[in-house]
């Protein structure tokens, strides 16, 4: 809940270098997955695994700290589209809300209206209860109008679902995060098959792809904001490197093997900094918080469903290596979707092309 909004902030306050100020921003989770794994494992055998999750929970209390520190951007000249009235610290307009009347004018008004005689109490009630009632329909039209713009952003004629790009953006989401989840699952499995508990010990193969994403990250966001570099093209091409270490992965059986193919998946998985770029160049600005939380929805049914389904591959045919290969079909399936909308314009340009040459 916490992820969404903060990379959503992130790209507001960068138009420039957008592509590293969000690998920068979520390196986090790289140098998180390293630590973790060391302290759950210390704590797990210190205090039990119950007291393990408390800890935890406690740790993470630490994000309520750093969202108040994430301030909202000053509307500069946008104030000026609101007919030149001042905007105050609370938010409320100078000179239209104390002429119309909020909570603080109803209560003022009421102490006014004390002194006077039974009449004249009897028109102020009415007048704080008339007030009262304008203050409560006005609300109530903020609320339909913020839900309608919500309805029609999502299922209007402006929604998001329109845009084909976004469709199959969210298609390859739907495919692809499956098999993210899946050597955290079975690397340990593999370790203990072929005897390498020792060595992973002294250095874990996890902790090998987290320090490498968090690399991976930076340098991704630095290479996409290249003038000459698409962010596009970045993105395809660190999911092709992902989807054959997948592939390599069930190949080796030696730890340093192992550790290379570990490398490459935790420095090509740093295209996951890219997706706000992406999923901003699809849809703008404005839509990016509906359009990235649905393809973080679409990413968490996937990994929901992705564990389980590599489980049942292994109980079926008794290997860890079909769960790869199968999860890394599935993931090209994801980046064919991708793949489509690319291909549809170099065909339309070239037919344009055609078309030009014919009639000259």
């Amino acid at each position: 809940m916490a992820y969404l909004p903060a990379v959503v902030m992130v790209g507001r306050y960068f138009q420039k270098r957008r592509a590293l100020a969000q690998g920068l921003s979520t390196t986090g989770t790289g140098f998180g997955t390293f630590l973790m794994t060391v302290l759950l494992k210390y704590l797990c055998a210190e205090y039990g695994w119950r007291n393990a999750m408390i800890i935890q929970g406690a740790v993470s209390l630490n994000l309520c700290v750093c969202g108040a520190l994430m301030r909202p951007l000053s509307p500069g000249k946008d104030a000026s589209g609101l007919g030149g009235k001042s905007v105050k610290s609370t938010g409320q307009l100078g000179g239209t809300e104390d002429k119309d009347g909020g909570p603080g004018n109803e209560d003022a008004l009421c102490d006014l209206q004390a002194p006077e005689g039974q009449g004249q109490g009897r028109q102020g009630k009415n007048m704080c209860a008339f007030r009262m009632l304008k203050a409560v329909s006005q609300l109530t039209l903020r609320v339909r109008k913020g839900f309608g713009d919500w309805y029609s952003g999502y299922f209007g004629t402006a929604s998001l679902f329109t845009n084909r790009m976004f469709v199959a953006f969210i298609f390859w989401a739907l495919f692809a995060y499956c098999s993210f989840v899946i050597p955290f699952i079975h690397l340990p499995e593999i370790v203990n098959l072929y005897n390498l508990s020792e060595q992973n010990d002294v250095f874990p193969l996890t902790s090998i792809i987290a320090i490498v994403h968090i690399f991976g990250k930076v340098i991704l966001g630095i290479v996409a904001d290249l003038p000459c570099i698409s962010v596009w093209n970045v993105f395809l091409l660190a999911n092709f490197t992902f989807v054959l270490s997948i592939f390599i992965l069930p190949l080796m059986h030696t730890y340093v093997g192992l550790a290379v193919i570990c490398a490459l998946l935790g420095f090509s998985s740093g295209f996951f900094s890219l997706m706000p770029v992406v999923t901003e160049d699809l849809v703008g600005i404005e839509h990016l918080a509906n359009a990235y939380g649905i393809i973080i929805c679409a990413n968490g049914i996937s990994a929901l469903l992705g564990p389980p389904f590599a489980g049942w591959i292994y109980d079926i045919t008794q290997k860890y290596d079909f769960s790869f290969y199968i999860c890394g079909l599935l993931y090209m399936i994801g980046i064919l979707f991708l793949l489509i909308q690319p291909c549809i314009r170099i065909i339309e340009q070239s037919r344009r092309k055609y078309m030009d040459s014919a009639h000259v």
